[in-house]
């Protein structure tokens, strides 16, 4: 597995690919356990928190065993953070992003843009 991501890795859809995978990851990781603790019980509840902990773990996996300079890739991994809790805030919990979070994500999706170029 750590080939394939490694191969993944070399190319820059690649490695566009690997992150956008991460990022869903994780957000709907975060979506599984703020599930368990606030908006189910019993089996459900166990359930979303064995989602969560299966999701976040593969997210790590997915972030940690290619070889790729991480900290060069973290404005683009912020941005698509960002764009999939949007996704799974407005796909799981019905929430619709307010005019501040708007402009927010345009300063965060800016900043990657910056980071992004720079780096």
């Amino acid at each position: 597995m750590r080939d394939l991501l490694n191969q993944l890795v070399a190319h820059r859809a690649g490695a566009l690919f690997l992150l956008a995978i991460a990022a869903f990851l994780e957000a709907y990781g975060d979506s599984c356990f703020q599930s368990a603790l606030y908006r189910a019980s019993g089996m459900s509840r166990a359930l979303a928190f064995v989602g969560g902990a299966v999701s976040l773990a593969a997210y790590g996996l997915v972030v940690n065993a290619p070889r790729w300079e991480f900290g060069k890739l973290l404005g683009i991994y912020v941005v698509l953070f960002f764009l999939w809790a949007q996704v799974v805030a407005r796909v799981k919990f019905g929430q619709t992003p307010t005019p501040s979070i708007l402009i927010g994500g345009a300063l965060i999706c800016a900043g990657g843009v910056v980071i992004s170029i720079s780096g």
